[in-house]
């Protein structure tokens, strides 16, 4: 609703204006003299051209020819936009002045460069009528601006910029809001996407541009700093023309980003540099090159079938049309606010696809610790162990209470880690070491377990050791001495940690070209819960044996 009332407020701006010659051309004088300020004054020896007036007193004339005043226009005001400081004359009577002029050796104190004066009633007449101003503008004396001109209803004038700034704080707080909650989301994200980074920042700095933009009605800014607030404004969209596309970037998977950013980076230093001090049309370059760079990636985005690329595409396209029919100062946030709202979007999908993950992820977790009990329950694993418990505790019942109070603590073990995610690599150890008594007292054979460089701080999938070990115990066959010895090596790089897994046996024969079963599978589908893709996993046959390599990337 407040954009409907915003565009009526845009029109009422635009209606039909109070002076018929809308771009009057004011003529210069250096020097200082009241009698400037007549109405009658012939001021054709005038120059258009103002020059370098240091910091000398100058005048100034234009003329106006003004339209029939309804009465609803009435009382006039009088706007004008000018650098300097300066008192303003109506037909010779003086209506204001905008700082303090140089006076007995005090310097000038500076005025703001938009002012506003009342028009007398009785000096309100169609017709001619002349506006005479005595200035000094000795802090820039070598910057030339035109002088402008604007005749409308006194309150009007005053309550127009009121009003456009209250649309516009609406529209800053709703982005501050924005960027506040996206920088607690990422923050508190144990992932920590950089688009959510990137899109609060954006909210973040398209809120600064609006205050800077309309900080002209909150503060009263001298015309000595006026460029000040310029340059900033120029950084602002700088920045975020270079924000938007990379933000497109990360959504649409754009394989040649960083070259595309440099390219556009390089094109926005150069627009700065060729078209400094012109402040607008640099602005606009900034939007026009995003605007571009973005339809390039989001363009590539539907041809890859990306999901939001003809919603992003519909924002672009709505964005330059703005900015081709509105005026630049209103153009340039509604076409951005259609763009964020895009991206926003395009941000709620991501969301869905990463809360589908995560169900999924779920789901293969809570497969996970099923496929991990199952492991240790199975009828063929419980039935072997069953019967060589009972012949261990006939011949031999102290062993057998040992068999038994390792079966035990295994089961403890399992049953203690099978809901976890992570475990100590502590715990991980024990299991392995538990299991090998097991099938020791089972199989009547000597496994030998040797570990080496481990770090007891680390976290490691539940049971992907012990499944390596399994698969050493199964596919193995002893050397002599009835021994098959296991070696764990834990090592530590700047790009992983390793951990190094090998079996000291000979291989059987049937089993030396496979590629791995059910348990490589459970392996890595424990990999992928806890990192991702950030893991690499490599097993094959080796001189002594068997040798497995577990990588989890940093």
């Amino acid at each position: 609703m407040y954009y409907l009332i915003f565009l009526l407020t845009l029109l009422d701006l635009l209606a039909i204006p109070v002076i018929r010659n809308e771009d009057p051309v004011p003529v210069y004088k250096t020097g200082d003299n009241i009698a400037w300020a007549s109405k009658n004054y012939n001021d054709k020896d005038w120059s258009e051209t103002r020059g370098n007036t240091s910091d000398k007193i100058f005048w100034s004339r234009t003329h106006v020819d003004l339209r029939p005043v309804e009465n609803k226009l009435i009382p006039l005001g009088l706007q004008i936009n000018s650098f300097g400081t300066f008192e303003v004359y109506w037909d010779g009577v003086l209506i204001g002045k905008n700082g303090q002029l140089p006076k007995n050796g005090n310097p000038e104190i500076p005025g703001t460069e938009c002012s506003y004066y009342r028009i007398p009633n009785h000096l309100i007449s169609p017709g001619l009528h002349t506006i005479a101003m005595r200035s000094s503008q000795s802090l820039y004396p070598d910057v030339q601006r035109n002088i402008g001109f604007t005749i409308n209803n006194y309150e009007t004038l005053l309550t127009n910029p009121l009003i456009i700034m209250a649309y516009m704080n609406l529209m800053a707080g709703a982005f501050l809001i924005a960027a506040v909650y996206y920088f607690f989301l990422y923050l508190n994200s144990k992932r920590r996407q950089k688009d959510i980074l990137i899109f609060a920042t954006i909210c973040l700095l398209f809120f600064t541009l609006l205050i800077m933009e309309y900080l002209k009605f909150h503060v009263m800014i001298p015309y000595s700093e006026f460029f000040v607030r310029l340059e900033i404004i120029g950084w602002l969209t700088f920045t975020n023309a270079l924000l938007v596309p990379w933000y497109f970037i990360i959504q649409f998977n754009f394989r040649h980003g960083k070259w595309l950013m440099l390219a556009l980076l390089l094109t926005l230093l150069g627009l700065y540099w060729f078209n400094y001090g012109h402040y607008d049309l640099t602005a606009r370059l900034y939007s026009l090159a995003m605007l571009i760079t973005a339809f390039i990636v989001v363009l590539n985005g539907i041809l890859q079938k990306e999901k939001g690329g003809f919603i992003a595409l519909a924002a672009l396209l709505a964005s330059a049309l703005v900015n081709r029919l509105v005026v630049y100062d209103f153009g340039l946030f509604i076409s951005f606010t259609i763009i964020v709202l895009s991206m926003l979007y395009l941000h709620s999908i991501r969301t869905s696809v990463i809360e589908a993950e995560h169900q999924n992820a779920v789901l293969l977790s809570s497969r996970l610790q099923l496929e991990l009990l199952k492991k240790n329950i199975q009828p063929h694993f419980l039935r072997n162990t069953l019967t060589s418990m009972m012949d261990w505790v006939e011949e031999s019942p102290r062993d057998g209470a040992r068999f038994i109070q390792a079966l035990a603590t295994e089961f403890d073990i399992m049953n203690e880690i099978s809901e976890q995610t992570l475990i100590p690599v502590t715990k991980e150890l024990e299991l392995c070491r538990q299991h090998l008594s097991v099938m020791g007292f089972r199989k009547e054979m000597n496994y030998i377990w040797e570990q080496k460089g481990i770090d007891e701080t680390q976290l490691i999938p539940p049971a992907v050791i012990h499944t390596l070990l399994e698969n050493g115990i199964t596919h193995s066959e002893p050397l002599s001495g009835n021994t098959i010895q296991f070696v764990l090596h834990y090592s530590l790089s700047k790009e992983a940690h390793q951990y190094t897994f090998e079996t000291i046996a000979k291989n059987r024969q049937i089993m030396t070209d496979r590629a791995g079963g059910n348990g490589f599978k459970y392996i890595k589908a424990r990999l992928t819960e806890s990192y991702g893709q950030n893991w690499t996993f490599e097993s094959g046959s080796t001189e002594n044996g068997w040798m497995s390599t577990i990588q989890i990337l940093k």
